[in-house]
C-alpha cells in the first residue's frame, strides 16, 4: 500500500489565494491578544504604540497566521473555517508535525491580508516499527495590499498508518 497516490501527488505546486474582504482592524488585534493571555499594551494602547516608534497599535506576531478572517471560508464539521487542502487517508492517524513561522514586520490593523497556501512537498517514509506514513509540507506566504511579504508560515502535518507496524 502506498499513502503518496498520485491525487495527492497532484496536490504538490497547488496553491490557493484568498485576500481578505477589509482591513484586519485594531479590534482584532486587541481581541487576539487578550484571548492569548498577552495584554501587551502595543495590541491596545495606540499612545503607547507611538511612544515605541510605531504608527499605532499592532498585531501579536501569529494572529495573521492564526486568523481566518482573510478566507471567508464555510465552518467544518470540527468547527474550523479556515483553509484545508481535505486530505483524508483512510487507515491513517493524521498528526501535528510542526510550524516555522517567519514574520518580515508587524502586522497593523489598516492591512488588506492575503495568504497564498501552497503545497511545497509530500513525501513517504517509513517509522521505526515499520508503519507507512506520508509527510505533507505546505507553506503560506501573508503579504498585504501593497503586496508586501508581512510573514510565511511552513506547517507539516504526518499521516501514520494504523495498519501493520504501526
Amino acid at each position: 500500500m502506498t499513502l503518496l497516490t498520485e491525487e495527492i501527488r497532484a496536490l504538490v505546486g497547488r496553491r490557493r489565494v484568498y485576500t481578505a474582504p477589509e482591513e484586519l482592524g485594531a479590534a482584532a488585534c486587541r481581541y487576539f491578544g487578550l484571548a492569548v493571555g498577552d495584554d501587551n499594551p502595543l495590541y491596545s494602547d495606540p499612545e503607547y504604540a507611538r511612544a515605541q516608534g510605531l504608527a499605532g497599535v499592532t498585531a501579536p506576531p501569529t494572529l495573521i497566521c492564526e486568523t481566518n478572517q482573510y478566507a471567508g471560508l464555510p465552518m467544518g464539521p470540527d468547527g474550523d473555517a479556515g483553509h484545508n487542502w481535505g486530505i483524508e487517508i483512510p487507515g491513517t492517524r493524521k498528526v501535528r508535525g510542526g510550524n516555522s513561522y517567519v514574520f518580515h514586520r508587524r502586522i497593523r490593523p489598516d492591512d488588506v491580508v492575503t495568504a497564498t497556501w501552497e503545497i511545497k512537498d509530500a513525501t513517504e517514509k517509513t517509522t521505526r516499527s515499520g508503519a507507512e506514513m506520508l509527510i505533507i509540507t505546505s507553506r503560506a506566504a501573508y503579504t498585504d495590499q501593497h503586496d508586501e511579504l508581512l510573514a510565511e508560515n511552513e506547517e507539516t502535518i504526518i499521516f501514520v498508518s494504523l495498519g501493520a507496524g504501526a
